[in-house]
């Protein structure tokens, strides 16, 4: 059981920072690993599907982390 709760963490950790590359996004003044974007949140309001987007229009500010899983989002709501 907990091998699968690990593989599904692991995909949805992979897909968000497939999905959200900082690239275009525009970036947190002062701090530089850090990107603007838009998410959707699960039901535990966890951010997922995160996508790259302007100062404007961003829901959370993100920046990639490593993790045990391999890299990752670590997202914050504005």
């Amino acid at each position: 059981m907990k091998s699968r709760i690990a593989a599904v963490a692991a995909a949805v950790t992979f897909s968000a920072a497939v999905i959200a590359l900082p690239a275009a996004a525009d970036p947190v003044p002062g701090s530089p690993n850090q990107f603007y974007a838009s998410c959707a949140v699960d039901l535990l309001g966890v951010p997922v599907g995160c996508l790259e987007t302007d100062e404007a229009h961003a829901t959370h500010i993100c920046q990639y982390v490593l993790t045990t899983f391999g890299l990752g989002l670590d997202c914050i709501q504005r």
